[in-house]
């Protein structure tokens, strides 16, 4: 099946126009109409608590038109600047690493009939082999958004939102199979035919991926970043729309579904998400039930008080309930529950069973109990019957912490963990996606000896740049700004100088990538918007959400799987 495309009846600047099989050209002038319609004056309201500080409890008792009254009460941060202008002078001769950051970002920008709509993976010029690097990846973009809202700078932000919506709508198929509606894509590219003077839109479901993977995490990194622009600029407009309200009922319908399954997590295979090659994370996901749990909370902002919005806020409320107490009582360990899991006794029947998942305490890896500080404690990579991924995952943490998945007594945990194991974790580059690297025989049949993911490179305990805007973030959100501001000083020290890699290689991360591009988009937005939340907390507001007092208690493991 061939790439998904648009037809626009423009030119502009792109890459360079592809060959490929069947395209279906369609009017897009639909959507960019809607680009032009004014923007609704930014409200400013006395700080009252917001809609999404409201608790479950009283969402689902009483689900009232104020819904739609609470959306508009955010402050609106005062505009800035233009589009192709840097946010102050002064703050960019102060610091030239930002200027250099944001030089590198504008380069990376892409057009479609002449309006912004995306920033490309990397514009890396030392290699010819371009592969997907040249495409607007949903997920990639998100910290790029960031930036652009945190510097006053949204209609990038309001197209790509639009554009992206729009192709959720065509029709998806890998080989004779369709995907679900809903299915947002993993990333799109411009193309450019010089002969016929337009332009097209080429969207990849997961067809053309690395493993044929359809992208579980791009649905809900929109939904978060419509709420992020409803956020920022107060604007609810948006978000109200037809499209974006039927937009969103899709997403939820896939995640939402009844099936087989006994877990209000979701079940995912392996590359689906960040992870996006054979790493073993199959099965149900840190990152994928954090991004999840964090877009069930975001869509109760953004749905309309209607009777399709009414039918899914009521199904969201009841998920969100089972799924942070499953999340809470199973996926967290500390040295209490690691203790508890050594001890377990298996092959247990009836309710009455503590391990639960049937979990065989030889299948403990021996670095976890060093690893694992007196003061401190984390969200597990995986939980399913009989296995338990004790591995540390970066991004389903530092989520966790945003969402307000973990309680204020585990987000603090978190920050612990961190500190307490700096070297393993940040060490010379922030930040490692996972720790620790798998190698030897397990390497060879997690991976099926995947030559990109040796030990301590790429996604096997490689160090990522990008998430450093969500360490500051949890940072910022836990009290804690002084771990995110060394982690960025560490940065700092190298970022700019090694032009931007997309990941760093070695136990410590002292290396850049053997594969790793060059001025890779994320690792240069993940920067701006790490140094702007320092500089302005008040952007956090974005993409934090306060935790919900009325969510059930958390129970210790061992009185929870005893009930």
């Amino acid at each position: 099946m061939s790439p998904i495309a648009v037809d626009g009846a423009q030119s502009g600047t792109v890459k360079g126009f592809e060959t490929v099989g069947s395209i279906f050209e369609i009017e897009d002038s639909d959507i960019f109409k809607l680009l032009d319609r004014p923007r609704p004056r930014p409200i400013n309201v006395e700080k009252n608590r917001s809609f999404d500080e409201r608790s479950f409890s009283e969402m689902s008792i009483t689900l009232t038109s104020r819904i739609l009254d609470n959306l508009d009460n955010v402050s609106s941060p005062s505009r800035r600047s233009g589009f192709n202008t840097p946010r102050s002078s002064s703050y960019f001769e102060s610091n030239p690493i930002v200027a250099d950051a944001w030089d590198a970002l504008r380069r990376s920008l892409v057009y479609f009939r002449e309006q912004p709509v995306g920033t490309i993976a990397a514009l890396d010029h030392s290699t010819d082999e371009e592969l997907n690097y040249d495409q607007v990846f949903v997920r990639d973009f998100f910290p790029s958004a960031l930036a652009f809202l945190m510097n006053g700078e949204d209609t990038i932000v309001k197209n790509f939102l639009l554009k992206t919506l729009r192709l959720q709508s065509w029709e998806k198929k890998v080989d004779l199979f369709q995907l679900g509606e809903g299915v947002m894509p993993a990333s799109f590219k411009v193309l450019h035919d010089p002969v016929r003077n337009s332009e097209k839109l080429i969207a990849d479901f997961g067809e053309s991926a690395i493993g044929r993977v359809a992208p579980v995490d791009s649905g809900f990194w929109w939904i978060i970043l419509l709420r992020a622009y409803t956020k920022s600029t107060g604007d609810s407009s948006l978000a109200e729309m037809p499209e974006c309200q039927r937009g969103m009922r899709l997403i939820l319908s896939l995640c939402l579904s009844e099936g087989f399954d006994t877990f209000p997590t979701l079940l995912c295979a392996d590359g689906c998400c960040m992870i996006d090659r054979r790493m073993g994370v199959y099965g149900y996901p840190i990152e994928i039930q954090a991004l999840f749990f964090m877009a069930l909370r975001c869509a109760l902002v953004l749905l309309k008080q209607d009777v399709e919005g009414k039918e899914f806020i009521d199904r969201i409320v009841k998920r969100l309930h089972a799924l942070s107490y499953h999340m809470r009582s199973y996926f967290w360990l500390d040295l209490k529950q690691l203790n508890d899991i050594y001890r377990y006794k298996t092959e247990e029947y009836s309710h009455t069973a503590v391990n639960k998942f049937n979990v065989m305490p030889d299948s403990l890896p021996d670095w976890v109990f060093d690893f694992m500080p007196s003061r401190g404690g984390y969200f597990i990579g995986n939980v399913s019957p009989a296995r338990m991924d004790f591995r540390w995952f970066c991004l389903g943490n530092c989520v966790a912490i945003l969402s307000s998945l973990a309680t204020p007594e585990q987000a603090s945990a978190i920050m612990d963990l961190i500190e307490s194991r700096w070297e393993e974790l940040v060490g010379k580059m922030p930040l490692k996606i996972c720790y620790p690297a798998i190698e030897g025989h397990e390497w060879r049949i997690v991976t099926g000896c995947d030559p990109k993911n040796t030990r301590w490179s790429y996604h096997n305990g490689g160090s990522w740049p990008v998430l450093l805007w969500l360490l500051t973030a949890a940072c910022i959100k836990t009290g804690r700004p002084q771990i995110a501001r060394r982690a960025i000083e560490l940065a700092e020290s190298r970022l700019s100088k090694d032009h931007w890699p997309e990941y760093y290689d070695g136990k410590d991360g002292r290396y850049i990538g053997k594969q790793a591009r060059k001025f890779q988009t994320w690792s240069i937005s993940g920067y701006l918007v790490a140094k702007m939340m320092l500089e302005d907390p008040s952007h956090l507001g974005m993409i934090s959400l306060e935790e919900d007092k009325q969510l059930m208690p958390l129970v210790k493991r061992s009185t929870s799987w005893t009930c």
